[in-house]
């Protein structure tokens, strides 16, 4: 599967295209959990090549969303298969979970593990579970698992 325009809007409204300069640039911020690392940059874009210098454009900024959505999506496509089926809006809930998140966390997580069961309902239970960075609740996650959880249930 690969993401649709429901996927790519919840990552955009979430992650923001945030620090843009006076020369439309954009720099580098702090993880708002951890004030640090991870430095983040443009549609939420983290990675060993994103430090507390660095400065992208516009279009690398929507180059990188593409190709981590790209990404995600392929690793959460292996992590569904062979278990429940699984519809867009799920598809496209799981894949913002992972890019927010990590495929890591979802791979291991009660979430999936629920959904490719088929327990539907139980899976979008555990999305509000998921609302803390470094020990603290967080408004934003809350939200954002919050909005996850209505495309999941989304028919």
């Amino acid at each position: 599967m690969t993401p649709s325009q429901n996927c790519v809007s919840l990552v955009e409204e979430f992650e923001g295209c945030a620090e843009k300069q006076a020369d439309g640039s954009f720099k580098a911020y702090p993880d708002p959990g951890t004030g640090g690392e991870p430095w983040t940059i443009g549609w939420g874009s983290t990675g060993s090549d994103i430090t507390e210098t660095t400065v992208w454009t516009q279009a690398q900024c929507d180059a990188r969303l593409q190709s981590s959505l790209t990404s995600f999506s392929a690793q959460v496509s292996s992590l569904v298969e062979g278990g429940a089926p699984t519809s867009q809006n799920q598809f496209d809930a799981l894949v913002d979970f992972a890019y927010n998140l990590g495929v890591g966390n979802l791979s291991s997580s009660t979430l999936l593990k629920l959904h490719k069961q088929g327990d539907y309902a139980g899976a979008a239970a555990q999305f509000p579970l998921w609302d803390h960075a470094d020990g603290k609740v967080m408004p934003g996650l809350q939200k954002r698992r919050a909005a996850e959880q209505t495309l999941y249930e989304t028919p």
